[in-house]
């Protein structure tokens, strides 16, 4: 038998239980691993409230992780048993110390990086890189804002922005948070809760704002994000940490500058195997160099799923959590 955490109804993390489930031969197509790791991340706490609806109930949890290959399914080739893998764009199912998914889903893991390092950058590290490499190639030089800079995403973001030579304006939530972002490679930090953002973005800028404005917050965000995007600029909504963005007046793009908005998923993007494969070796090259150090900043047992996405949804997390099996 194997455990996983599994939910039956949506709600808050209280709806979370572990449960023996039996192990058994991957389908065609598929692989069974073995997790040394998993991911922790906000579109869990989407899919688990009912935000995100999946497939059917009662419903694993989670997209990323890292370990073994146990099992080949019919037809899988370029993978063998034992061989280290990782994974972020899967079915749901990574919460358990097992997962079985698509071979395509898969991509090898070097040596130099460790199990728990890909299960806590994968998502993030892979969402950073079509953020910053493909929704818009972020240029030397180039001023942008990046909401919740101090998070997982953003804690990679900061790096990988000033790898490249641009400005990354990180808003945060606290003191020590901006002291983070900045020691991560901010240019500049704004804490939301003490100073006025779209104030501080026009003081930045020379009053020019940004052309490009990352936003994973959502709902409380979505007018300042608006308020700080340049003219013809572009606002990247990609989370909904405090909420979905609806009821959207597209002529408000209009009068605030001809803007252009777009809402873009990973699965989007890694949408082949070749694609994710290039998104990760690029992403594993950064790691590999130096230029982004993965910081694993908290660890709970996979028991403690429902714990981990309290603090996670409270905020009281920094960098990446990881799940251990």
């Amino acid at each position: 038998m194997s455990q996983r955490i599994q939910f039956s109804q949506h709600g808050g993390p209280e709806v979370l239980e572990q449960v023996d489930v039996p192990v058994v031969a991957p389908a065609a197509g598929e692989v069974r691993v073995r997790n040394h790791a998993i991911g922790l991340n906000f579109i869990d706490t989407y899919y688990r409230s009912g935000l995100y609806v999946p497939p059917s109930l009662p419903s694993g949890l989670g997209t990323e992780g890292a370990g073994v290959v146990e099992a080949l399914g019919e037809g899988v080739e370029g993978l063998a048993v034992g061989d280290r893998v990782a994974y972020a764009t899967g079915p749901l199912g990574a919460y358990g110390e097992h997962h079985y998914l698509p071979a395509r889903h898969l991509v090898k893991l070097p040596d130099a990086i460790s199990f728990e390092q890909a299960a806590a950058v994968m998502l993030k590290g892979l969402t950073t890189q079509y953020l910053l490499r493909q929704v818009h190639n972020l240029q030397a030089g180039e001023t942008v804002l990046f909401h919740a800079a101090a998070g997982g995403v953003g804690s990679i973001a900061c790096q990988w922005a000033k790898a490249i030579g641009a400005r990354l304006i990180g808003v945060v939530g606290s003191a020590e948070k901006a002291e983070r972002a900045k020691a991560l490679g901010a240019w500049a930090t704004i804490d939301r809760n003490r100073e006025d953002v779209v104030q501080r973005v026009r003081e930045l800028t020379d009053g020019k704002k940004c052309p490009v404005v990352y936003d994973s917050v959502g709902k409380n965000s979505w007018e300042i994000s608006l308020d700080c995007v340049a003219p013809r600029g572009l606002l990247v909504s990609f989370g909904n940490a405090s909420g979905a963005v609806t009821g959207v007046n597209l002529g408000v793009l209009a009068q605030k500058g001809s803007l252009f908005v777009t809402r873009p998923t990973l699965a989007g993007y890694a949408d082949t195997a070749e694609r994710l494969r290039a998104m990760a070796d690029e992403l594993f090259a950064m790691i590999a160099s130096g230029k982004i150090e993965v910081d694993v900043g908290q660890r709970y047992p996979l028991a403690e799923a429902a714990e981990a996405q309290r603090q996670l949804a409270a905020g009281n997390t920094t960098g990446s959590t990881v799940l251990l099996p």
